[in-house]
């Protein structure tokens, strides 16, 4: 039985990255050995979109109030794209330390975690 999903991250500066999601958004994590932290998420779903070609993937964090969550990274010196009003939902990025995008967003549509 399928008990979870491991969501991988590949940057050029781990421990940096690490370190965002453990000091900024507060993400709790284990040690599997010499630093390596692994953090657990918050509910989480996946969506299969059509695509040109495989092998594309995206990470999004969803919020309840995206103005508030982009106030809140400002006020810490992290900045966000500007806020995009797509028909789906409402979307920013930020930068990781290594220089990753990761996505902010504030879906519209029912979310299926929120059906369990």
């Amino acid at each position: 039985m399928i008990m979870g999903a491991h969501v991988v991250l590949y940057t050029k500066n781990a421990d940096a990255d690490r370190e965002f999601f453990r000091d900024v958004f507060g993400f709790r994590s284990v040690d599997a050995g010499h630093g390596w932290l692994i953090f657990a998420l918050p509910p989480s779903e996946t969506a299969f979109h059509p695509a040109e070609h495989n092998d594309v993937h995206e990470l999004y964090l969803l919020c309840d109030d995206l103005q508030m969550e982009v106030n809140w990274l400002q006020a810490r010196g992290i900045q966000c794209s500007a806020i995009k009003d797509e028909q789906w939902g409402l979307i920013t990025r930020l930068t990781l330390p290594s220089g990753c995008e990761l996505g902010l967003y504030q879906p519209r549509h029912p979310t299926a975690f929120a059906a369990s």
